[in-house]
């Protein structure tokens, strides 16, 4: 491994690190070279240390690398990342005053996952020995894992000025996209480790995060218009609403009916058993989970003393996670339906999400800047209310993966779920006043759309 190889390899394992500096930044609310070095020297010492420890210790302790690391990442990262959105969304007011929480806790917790994996570079390092000088191969070592230490060093110290600008300008909204970033590296990291990203299919994370895209064009709605005609609002609903009923049929259930189920049950029972865990499932949501509707104004679940706007915001989410177990259940379908579910139907129910997912940012982000919040964070809101479904999207994938058996019955829970959202806030938020010829017209264009993707893409 010459020199050009170490500073490639370098820059490769400092990705993470800038990744999670950046979400460090986001939540600091002035970023001095001070704290910007902090994070640079906690990152960059580990991420020298742990393929040094994998050096010393060798191939014996490669076992225990593969098989518990990607783990321990994951927990560390999606605890900083749910941490960071409780505290984005708590309704206690910030203190300018307060000191940015840069201590051993919270960074040490950081650098090992952000670090871990490379001790597994280290043992490459005893197999592809490091040749940069004509010395021994511990010089070349110390000096490879020195230039991974200092180049970490430097990319985490950019990241975290780069969260830092964000993080001043959109406060609680980009400390919660900080949070997701975290809960997404986590995510990827156990995709990784079991093969779903790479190999035959290297656009996963593509297909998976292309939805989310209709969340963020949705939410730039906010800079545009200040309100949404009435009419308007209920043909959007309406629109969304004709999109998840058709994906429920034609994209989730009756695909469920010819995929082997855990237990062998017979098909008809799988669906059935699977749609009403759905129906509970989102039940139990939408009556445990405060929540506001931007539309009606109408609040449903536990009593909470939080923000309208992010009741508002939770709204969209117990409408996105359903969506995101779609997205996944039909692309984990690709991946181990032995052929049963093709790509077009993976690409059709991404396409119809990310439809829907427009109008359903819009009609978040406007409203919760109806409620006096800024242009910036009523985008940010509207934005992060999709953010799960991405992150729900890799969950089923990994647990389709570990158990494919199981996948008809996650296919019927999320139709079940999306159905029950249709009729229980959906159809009176789009009937209210009456239905319109505008409404029904609407919905059927969504229908026959989401259909319209489902059977005639493969033709194409």
């Amino acid at each position: 491994m010459g020199l050009g190889e170490v500073l490639l390899l370098s820059v490769g394992l400092a990705m993470d690190a800038f990744a999670v500096s950046v979400c460090k930044g986001l939540s600091l609310k002035k970023v001095s070279f001070k704290e910007a070095s902090i994070c640079g020297i906690w990152f960059g010492l580990f991420q020298a240390i742990m393929p040094l420890l994998g050096y010393l210790l060798g191939s014996g302790f490669a076992s225990f690398i593969d098989r518990f690391a990607t783990w321990i990442a994951f927990f560390i990262l999606a605890f900083l990342g749910i941490n960071m959105l409780r505290e984005a969304f708590s309704d206690e007011d910030e203190d300018e005053d307060a000191t940015p929480d840069l201590g051993f806790k919270v960074m040490f917790g950081a650098a090992i996952a952000t670090s871990i994996d490379a001790m597994a570079v280290g043992v490459t390092f005893v197999a592809v020995p490091v040749t940069v000088f004509a010395a021994s191969s511990i010089i070349n070592t110390l000096f490879a894992v020195a230039c991974i230490g200092v180049i970490t060093y430097a990319i985490s110290c950019a990241g975290v000025f780069i969260g830092g600008y964000f993080g001043s300008a959109y406060k609680s909204g980009a400390v919660a996209a900080g949070g997701s970033i975290l809960i997404f590296i986590g995510l990827k990291a156990l995709m990784d480790k079991y093969e779903i990203i790479g190999g035959s299919n290297p656009d996963t994370v593509f297909w998976l995060l292309l939805p989310f895209v209709g969340t963020v064009f949705g939410s730039l709605f906010v800079f545009f218009r200040v309100g949404t005609p009435d009419k308007l609002k209920k043909s959007l609903i309406a629109l969304s609403a004709g999109i998840m009923f058709s994906a429920s049929i034609w994209c989730l259930m009756t695909p469920a009916f010819s995929l082997p189920s855990l237990g062998n049950v017979k098909p008809v029972f799988t669906v059935f058993i699977g749609f009403w865990v759905g129906i509970l499932f989102q039940f139990g949501l939408d009556n445990l989970v405060p929540h506001t509707h931007g539309f009606s104004g109408e609040t449903e679940g536990l009593k909470s003393d939080a923000d309208k706007s992010v009741k508002m915001m939770l709204s969209m989410i117990i409408h996105h996670i359903p969506e995101g177990i779609a997205i996944g259940a039909v692309y984990a379908g690709f991946l181990y339906g032995d052929g049963l579910i093709s790509r077009y139907s993976m690409i059709a129910v991404t396409i119809g999400m990310l439809i829907q997912n427009f109008p359903e940012a819009a009609l978040l982000s406007v409203p919760v800047k109806n409620e006096g919040r800024g242009k910036g964070t009523s985008f940010f809101y509207g934005m992060m209310s999709g953010g799960v479904e991405p992150i729900i999207g890799i969950l089923t994938v990994i647990i389709s993966g570990l158990i494919p058996s199981i996948l008809p019955y996650i296919m019927s829970l999320c139709a079940g779920a999306m159905i029950y959202t249709i009729v229980e806030s959906m159809i009176p938020e789009m009937s209210d006043g009456g239905v319109s010829d505008r409404v029904v017209i609407s919905f059927a264009a969504g229908f026959s759309l989401m259909m319209l993707l489902a059977y005639a893409l493969p033709m194409i």
